[in-house]
């Protein structure tokens, strides 16, 4: 009997890694298919997710693992045109924002678990310590890549909008988020345009990123190879090339390349995470 090879999942892998992709054999998944296509969609088309799917997408993300089951997450709907107008300003004049049929801000949420807490007569001393936000942070992250999945798996396009953290403080007061509480990101859903041009990105290859038992640095041929992949991925997108100076040391040079993230640990300080 003739092995049937996997010929989309290969084909993804090889967007992924180039020449030296891990290879897909006889590996047949719909999950990893939806995975390993992941793209960022910046262009959505005109149209609306049904309340049911929406239920469904969520319902994917409060299936994530979750830290001593305490599901820090908290998802704020944007669904008023004049807020969402507002966080689009606030997160750099986000286009995409706007289009997306639906537009999700995310929360790491220590608010309802400390009520409880106090509640039934318990301290709460242990949350001002920096594990308490980073858990919440994680607890966040994994739901919300849940819902990502979600939303590919039923066709749609996703973005995450980290810039919402440029002007955090204004968010949270848009948002009404009380004191224990930390917005941590946007998630923009909605109908992918076929004319955006974004295909999936190249990755770092695995012996870069992988490591057996201890870490090991990268081999600079490694590296190089990954350069020579992403270089070319933004050549053939007509975007600025060279990854290093245009991506990497945009966003790390200096505190201003931050937009306004350099303060966020004054917000967290005055949402009650002391962060010791």
């Amino acid at each position: 009997m003739t092995e049937v090879i996997s010929t989309e999942l290969q084909r993804q892998l090889d967007k992924r890694y180039g020449p030296d992709a891990p290879r897909a054999g006889t590996v047949d998944n719909a999950t990893l298919e939806v995975l390993l296509r992941h793209r960022t969609v910046r262009r959505f088309l005109p149209g609306v997710i049904e309340e049911d799917e929406l239920a469904l997408i969520l319902a994917a993300a409060q299936s994530a693992s979750t830290s001593a089951n305490f599901q820090f997450t908290s998802v704020v709907v944007i669904d008023d045109p004049a807020v969402r107008a507002r966080l689009a300003e606030l997160a750099g004049n986000q286009q995409l924002i706007l289009d997306a049929a639906v537009f999700l801000v995310w929360v790491a949420d220590w608010s309802r678990n400390i009520a409880l807490a106090r509640e039934h007569g318990h301290t709460i001393e242990a949350t001002g310590y920096l594990d308490s936000a980073v858990s919440s942070i994680v607890d966040v992250t994994l739901s919300a890549q849940n819902a990502a999945v979600a939303a590919e798996s039923l066709g749609y396009g996703i973005t995450f909008v980290g810039a919402l953290r440029n002007n955090i403080d204004e968010v949270i007061g848009l948002l009404r988020l009380p004191e224990w509480t930390f917005p941590v990101y946007g998630l923009a859903i909605g109908i992918p345009d076929p004319a955006d041009p974004a295909d999936v990105k190249p990755r770092y290859g695995q012996n870069v990123v992988v490591h057996r038992n201890v870490y090991t640095p990268p081999a600079e041929a490694d590296i190089a190879d990954y350069l020579d992949r992403i270089n070319g991925y933004y050549r053939e997108q007509e975007l600025p090339e060279d990854w290093v100076k245009n991506r990497l040391a945009h966003r790390i040079s200096t505190k201003e390349s931050l937009h306004g993230r350099q303060g966020i640990r004054n917000t967290f300080h005055r949402q009650g995470f002391e962060l010791r």
